[in-house]
């Protein structure tokens, strides 16, 4: 298994943090955003390798993070070729330009380079793997207002998708729906190429999951436990406020 952090966006919400640092590495509680999303995801014994997609601007700030790390598992990093977030490719070519590193056979875990999550990764691998199919992440979330600026998934009572809606009006029940999936490796290499030469959304990732359920099964994993989505200067202060405290403790 591979996993592929998209962090090639700009941040523009949390300007002026992120005039001159790219988001996934601002630090929450004295270790990057980009951290403590690997810790996690490192934890899945079959990791074999890490992708991470930036964009032109910041791609020496990722190179010295990377040797700076020092990973027990190989990094690899992939410039988009973008110096500006009107110019930006959007998450789904990004994460297409990842494709060259996938192996025949081998799942894709995606995850977003500015949110964090209070479960393991491991659990959601091997739910996943059991499943063998495409499978997205799922929880809870019943206000209705944040539930508008999400997407959101009907399921049936084996966590198969039936439905998807992205950010709707009048969403069809409580389960809001993270950018935090486990593909197979046809779906990176050959299905999401397939969806970006027909014309469609190459930058919201929950664009493509309504084109997938088309075609295959895709499951959904439940899960427990906060999801924190670092998009502004409020959120970014009320993560590092929670993690502060904790790890005060």
């Amino acid at each position: 298994m591979i996993t592929v952090v998209l962090a090639a966006g700009y941040g523009t919400r949390l300007r002026p943090l992120t005039d001159e640092t790219a988001k996934p590495l601002l630090p929450v509680a004295g270790r990057t955003i980009l951290d403590r999303i690997l810790d996690n995801a490192q934890r899945i014994p079959e990791l074999t390798g890490i992708v991470v997609v930036s964009n032109d601007r910041f791609v020496d700030q990722f190179e010295r993070w990377r040797d700076a790390r020092r990973s027990a598992v190989p990094i690899e990093l992939i410039n988009d070729g973008s110096r500006e977030n009107e110019h930006r490719l959007g998450a789904l070519r990004d994460l297409a330009l990842a494709a060259s590193s996938v192996k025949p056979g081998e799942p894709v875990l995606v995850l977003a380079g500015d949110n964090l999550f209070e479960f393991e990764l491991t659990d959601f691998a091997r739910w996943a793997n059991d499943r063998g199919t495409d499978c997205i992440t799922t929880h809870r979330q019943p206000e209705v207002e944040r539930l508008r600026r999400t997407g959101v998934v009907e399921l049936d009572n084996r966590s198969r998708v039936r439905g998807f809606e992205e950010k709707p009006i009048h969403p069809k029940s409580e389960w809001a729906v993270p950018p935090l999936y486990l593909f197979r490796d046809i779906t990176v290499t050959e299905e999401l190429p397939r969806f970006l030469r027909e014309g469609h959304d190459g930058d919201a990732p929950g664009s493509f999951i309504p084109w997938l359920l088309a075609r295959t099964p895709v499951h959904a994993y439940r899960f427990d436990g906060a999801r924190y989505d670092i998009g502004t200067i409020e959120s970014y202060r009320e993560v590092e406020a929670i993690f502060s405290r904790r790890e005060r403790r």
